[in-house]
């Protein structure tokens, strides 16, 4: 009897051990923020920051590894199947929850391959010009694209992201015609969009915003129902006369399926001390974003919710991609 009673007791502290050691992420090997855009967007910009902070309070390096295409599920799917061991996570963002919808087949499934860990951030989009359109505000914008129906380009960070969604729910608000342009992501975007290569985007706020200050783009409208702190000045899409538009991004990490409850808690942990931080939130308003922080549980709610109004968007706007 004695010795059964301590093999369980044994049997316990092992449990116990290896429980406190799966949440310590292991320092054998880097943490590496997966971003599924190149590097130069607002999901890389938010993944730097954040990697910079987190590997000061863990004690580890947090690496961040672009890996684009796809309307960013190659990233998605990189991690989905990925060791559950907390070193390789996803920076996901909205897109993935209209991905969810716009793809005819996914190789991964969003809600059930990856666990929320928690959300960074929120971003405006804004609808911005090359100086070459004459349009200064939205009812010029729109008589002009009324004029020339199908031949102003706008372009997007790829087929089935949040810009790519919003340029269609543009269209049919607005009556007017676009000719889409998809993109791997914000930096080559913006390269065509500066260059004059494409006429507009919806990108959001944080990769146009030096460009705008600087006078080389011109911002119309935000896409979301309030005005972003960053651009002030400018009215949402709803105030311009598009009642009810309200479309934004929002930004956050992700773990693979079946990484342990008590290592997504103490990766949570860590991260909401980031993201709320004074020297985080400083970051933040530099770049137009509005820091988050939420539990996972709090972060699975809106993926789901998010999921179910971009599906009835999709379904009305018949977006599909093979």
């Amino acid at each position: 009897m004695m010795a059964l009673r301590r093999q369980l007791a044994l049997a316990g502290a092992a449990m116990a051990f290896a429980a406190a050691s799966m949440a310590q992420p292991a320092s054998d090997r880097p943490i590496t923020l997966i971003v599924p855009f190149p590097a130069g967007g607002t999901t890389d910009v938010l993944a730097r920051t954040l990697a910079d902070k987190l590997s000061q309070a863990l004690g580890q390096t947090v690496i961040v590894e672009s890996k684009p295409g796809a309307g960013a599920t190659l990233g998605a799917d990189f991690v989905a199947k990925s060791r559950p061991d907390g070193r390789t996570l996803l920076v996901g963002a909205v897109h993935h929850t209209i991905a969810s919808s716009v793809y005819k087949k996914l190789p991964y499934d969003f809600q059930k391959d990856l666990l929320p860990v928690t959300t960074i951030a929120l971003v405006p989009n804004v609808l911005v010009v090359n100086p070459s359109v004459p349009a200064k505000n939205l009812a010029e914008l729109v008589a002009l694209l009324k004029a020339k129906p199908g031949q102003t380009t706008y372009g997007s960070n790829g087929n089935g992201t949040a810009q790519h969604l919003i340029g269609t729910q543009f269209q049919i608000a607005t009556g007017t015609e676009l000719l889409h342009v998809p993109y791997k992501g914000s930096g080559p975007l913006a390269t065509d969009l500066l260059g004059g290569q494409i006429a507009m985007s919806f990108d959001t706020v944080t990769p146009v915003l030096p460009h705008i200050k600087a006078g080389k783009l011109r911002p119309l409208a935000v896409t979301t129902a309030r005005r972003s702190s960053a651009l002030p000045e400018v009215p949402t899409l709803d105030e311009a006369g598009l009642k009810g538009f309200n479309i934004g991004t929002w930004f956050g990490v992700l773990a693979p399926a079946g990484t342990p409850k008590e290592l997504v808690a103490r990766l949570n942990s860590e991260m909401v001390k980031v993201i709320q931080s004074p020297e985080f939130r400083k970051r933040m308003e530099e770049i137009g974003a509005e820091p988050v922080g939420n539990t996972p549980d709090q972060m699975a709610q809106q993926i789901r919710d998010e999921t179910d109004k971009f599906a009835k968007l999709v379904k009305e706007a018949k977006v599909t991609i093979d």
